[in-house]
C-alpha cells in the first residue's frame, strides 16, 4: 500500500501525457520537478534580493496571468512578511496591480509596453527587475528586462521551458525543469516561498549577529 506522492513518473513524461494524465500522475510529476529545482540558483536570487535590501533598493515584480498573480503574492510576502522589529521595510512592488494604468498603456501604446512603461519613471540603478514567466518568452516581460538593463537595474528571472528569451537578459535566473505550464506554475509558487523564507532567515541572522531583538523567529502568521 502506497501513501503520499511517489516518484514513479518524471515531469517530462507528464508533459507528454497531456489530457490522459490522471491527478496522481500529475502530482507525482510536480513532486519530481520540485526535487530537481536548481537550489543553487535560488540561493543566488536570495543573495541578489538581500543585497538590494542592504543598499536600500526597490524590487519590481511582474508577469502575466498566473505569473501576475504570483508577482502580487510575492510582493506581499517579501514586503509585509519580512517586517521585523527594529528593521526598515523591504521595498517591493508588483507592477501587476494597477489595472487602469496597465490597460491605458495596452490601449494607447501596446500590451508589450505595460511593464516597461511603468518602470521608466521608477527604476533606478541597482534596483531589481524580477520577471516571472513560465515560457520565458512573453514580449512585455522581455521589454521590461531590456529597459531595466538600459537603466542599470539588476535583472532576476523565474521561468520554465529552458528559460526562453528571458534567461540571457538576467543576472540570475531560476529555471524550472519542465515544459508543462501548470506544473511550472506550481513550482514557481514553491520557489517564491523558498525565496521568501531564505530572505527572512538572512534578515533574522543579521539581527542576531548585531545583538538586536528580531521578535518572532518563525514564519509570521498571515490573515488570509
Amino acid at each position: 500500500m502506497r501513501s503520499g506522492i511517489s516518484n514513479q513518473a518524471s515531469s517530462f513524461e507528464i508533459s507528454n501525457q497531456g489530457d490522459h494524465a490522471d491527478a496522481g500522475a500529475y502530482l507525482r510529476g510536480v513532486s519530481d520537478i520540485l526535487a530537481e529545482l536548481p537550489v543553487a540558483q535560488i540561493e543566488i536570487v536570495i543573495d541578489q534580493l538581500f543585497s538590494a535590501y542592504q543598499q536600500g533598493r526597490t524590487v519590481y515584480l511582474f508577469g502575466n496571468g498566473g505569473s501576475a498573480a504570483l508577482a502580487s503574492h510575492a510582493a506581499c510576502d517579501l514586503g509585509k512578511g519580512t517586517m521585523l522589529a527594529g528593521k526598515r521595510s523591504f521595498r517591493v512592488v508588483s507592477l501587476c496591480d494597477n489595472i487602469p494604468l496597465m490597460t491605458a498603456w495596452a490601449n494607447d501604446s501596446s500590451y508589450a509596453d505595460i511593464f516597461s512603461a511603468q518602470l521608466r519613471p521608477l527604476l533606478e540603478p541597482r534596483d531589481v527587475a524580477f520577471a516571472i514567466s513560465g515560457s520565458g518568452n512573453s514580449p512585455n516581460v522581455i521589454n521590461a528586462l531590456r529597459h531595466s538593463r538600459e537603466l542599470g537595474g539588476i535583472n532576476v528571472g523565474l521561468t520554465g521551458c529552458g528559460g526562453g528569451k528571458v534567461k540571457p537578459l538576467c543576472d540570475a535566473c531560476i529555471i524550472v525543469p519542465s515544459g508543462q505550464m501548470q506544473q511550472i506554475e506550481d513550482a514557481h509558487v514553491c520557489v517564491m516561498h523558498a525565496v521568501y523564507f531564505g530572505f527572512r532567515q538572512r534578515l533574522q541572522s543579521e539581527n542576531r549577529t548585531r545583538g538586536a531583538s528580531a521578535g518572532n523567529y518563525g514564519i509570521p502568521t498571515r490573515n488570509l
